[in-house]
């Protein structure tokens, strides 16, 4: 399968990169400093020709207020998808916008870090906007509340709106296995048109 990916060098960008071309498929990764340079807002031509096309960008964390610039990049994604005829697109996504309870997300929840606040109302932001899409086969994928670099076993639990954590109520997942559920999805494609979450 022919795939873009979008914001290729970041942490989890590196991984979904690494993790597709080991399963076979041909990938192109976009980023503002690598081989092929440029981003979301060159959509358009850059997708064109390709099969699918992911974004693993991230909302601004310059000290900037990131919700408007972050939804101006996700509608240029959208648009540029569109016009490239491309019609399947997998989000990197954010943990905020998960359920903690009912009708309560994890960044209204008290105690939730400051740091994190405008850049997970952000990603809940492009979440909405995602879900008022129905012409594209898009899935928004959260990750678990923690992840980083770590092993990759293969293994992985998928949830939807409700926040995934174990028996002692961490929520984690390494970034490797984030780009296995991610590889799962571009293959299997059982998710179309929803947001998922994946956690151990």
């Amino acid at each position: 399968m022919k795939i873009l990916l979008f914001g290729a060098t970041g942490m989890i960008g590196q991984r979904i990169a690494t993790e597709l071309t080991n399963h076979g498929h041909e990938v192109t990764g976009v980023s503002r400093s690598g081989p092929v340079k440029g981003d979301v807002h060159d959509a358009a031509t850059l997708a064109r020709g390709h099969d699918l096309v992911i974004s693993a960008i991230a909302p601004p964390r310059d000290g900037s207020e990131p919700e408007g610039p972050f939804l101006d990049a996700q509608r240029a994604l959208i648009d540029g998808v569109r016009a490239a005829g491309v019609r399947r697109l997998i989000v990197v996504g954010g943990a905020g916008s998960l359920q903690v309870a009912p009708g309560l997300d994890l960044v209204d929840a008290p105690g939730f870090p400051e740091l994190y606040k405008k850049e997970s109302l952000a990603q809940r932001a492009a979440l909405g906007l995602y879900r008022e899409v129905d012409d594209l086969d898009w899935t928004y994928i959260s990750p678990a509340v923690e992840i980083e670099p770590g092993e990759r076993t293969g293994h992985y639990r998928v949830g939807g709106d409700q926040l995934l954590a174990d028996d002692e109520g961490n929520s984690r997942i390494s970034a490797e296995d984030y780009a296995v559920a991610i590889a799962d999805e571009v293959e299997k494609g059982e998710h179309p048109r929803r947001r998922i979450t994946v956690a151990y």
